[in-house]
């Protein structure tokens, strides 16, 4: 750790109250204080079990014996319907970096371990991941704003329980690692017939391994293309339409599926199906939608921008931020930034751009009451500027491997 943490910083651990982060936390006390270094500690509280309050105190009592800062953060999100470890894995993320950020962490540490890599890795080969999917999850990696690390992956649970036995620590056993109704619980259940075919923890904890070899390889050769290939016109991501197609299949679909993430600002990449067939269309000059995003071929070019109808309703002052992705500067509280859209080109009259129409529809405009009063990217109205967080940085730094 000592390479990310400076001396002098504070760190985060995230503490469930089972054994391996119990362990993580009584070693980063430990390594803190021989590197001046503050620890801070919290718990997610799911809210789930009647229990679950009582296994936060636990924790809160744990990290107090070792002088550590404690927080127990609540949620109560779930509503009953969907995948329950998936939203409550997302939830305790969100969680976990509100509360980094306003502690001004460098870091939280979670007590991932071999094991867990492992299961992930079977679990994602059950649904058919490619190399992305099967990659090993990162010692450290950057998302939501916080860096996340993990310094328990290469033990096992095994061996962070003998450690806290022999220290005669306790850490709390949570009785949904044994509901078989979990997928994760199921794998984990099957590690001593999967160790008896060779497939042991070690084993596929190394074949993850490999396969994020592979990923950062192909990161590499898309962002190559990327700089090749693709330019950012009035916060509108344009391709090359013919360099894609020539492109391998592999990296031509990293890059549409990066490029849709990027626009559309969402954390998960598109259906590879839903990519093939959309592709399919935009190689036929068909304009196709997908992702919250729409794709119109126009001769060699590629267009990609928000699709009108994912941001019609999305209309905000014009101190704030619009669709995650701009704001006005200097902000113009009195008035509205929402979407051109069709009455809003119509009192634009005659305007010049290399923009597809449809694009233009989906430009952010500002407005005062029901007139559209600025369009800056296409340098209209008024002197005011409205500004992209999103640009050709942004968009590569996505396929840099980290």
């Amino acid at each position: 750790m000592t390479g990310y943490i400076a001396r002098g910083s504070k760190i985060g651990v995230a503490v469930s109250g089972g054994s391996d982060s119990v362990a993580v936390l009584h070693l980063v006390a430990e390594w803190a204080g021989l590197n001046d270094v503050s620890v801070h500690a919290a718990t997610v509280d799911h809210g789930l079990r009647a229990s679950s309050a009582d296994e936060a105190k636990s924790v809160c009592d744990i990290a107090r014996g070792l002088g550590v800062p404690h927080r127990t953060l609540g949620w109560s999100g779930w509503d009953g319907t969907g995948n329950l470890q998936d939203q409550a894995r997302e939830a305790r993320q969100l969680l976990l970096a509100d509360w980094a950020r306003t502690m001004g962490l460098e870091a939280v540490l979670l007590g991932h371990t071999q094991d867990d890599q492992a299961e992930t890795f079977l679990m994602r080969l059950a649904r058919g991941s490619g190399v992305d999917g099967l990659a090993a999850m990162a010692e450290a990696r950057r998302a939501h704003g916080t860096l996340w690390m993990r310094p328990v992956l290469a033990r096992t649970r095994d061996e962070l329980k003998s450690w806290l036995v022999a220290r005669g620590v306790d850490w709390v056993d949570d009785p949904s690692n044994e509901d078989l109704k979990f997928e994760r619980v199921r794998f984990r259940k099957a590690a001593d017939e999967l160790a008896a075919l060779g497939l042991d923890p070690a084993r596929l904890a190394a074949t993850a391994t490999a396969m994020a070899r592979a990923k950062t390889a192909l990161l590499a050769r898309a962002l190559s293309s990327a700089r090749k290939l693709a330019k950012v016109s009035s916060g509108v991501l344009v391709l090359d339409r013919d360099g894609l197609s020539e492109l391998e299949e592999d990296t031509r679909f990293r890059l549409l599926a990066h490029a849709l993430q990027w626009t559309s600002n969402q954390p998960y990449r598109p259906r590879y199906a839903s990519l093939v067939r959309t592709w399919e269309q935009v190689q036929a000059g068909q304009a196709s939608t997908l992702h919250g995003c729409q794709l119109i071929p126009r001769r060699a070019q590629l267009f990609i921008a928000r699709e009108l109808a994912a941001v019609a309703e999305c209309h905000v002052s014009g101190e704030q931020v619009w669709d995650e992705r701009w704001h006005v500067e200097p902000p113009e509280q009195h008035m509205t930034i929402a979407a051109l859209g069709e009455a809003g080109l119509r009192a634009l009259g005659e305007v010049s751009s290399d923009l597809p129409r449809a694009v233009l529809l989906s430009l952010p405009a500002l407005w005062e009451n029901e007139t559209p009063i600025a369009v800056p990217a296409l340098s209209w109205g008024l002197s005011v500027q409205v500004y992209s967080s999103p640009d050709m940085t942004s968009f590569l730094s996505g396929l840099i491997p980290h």
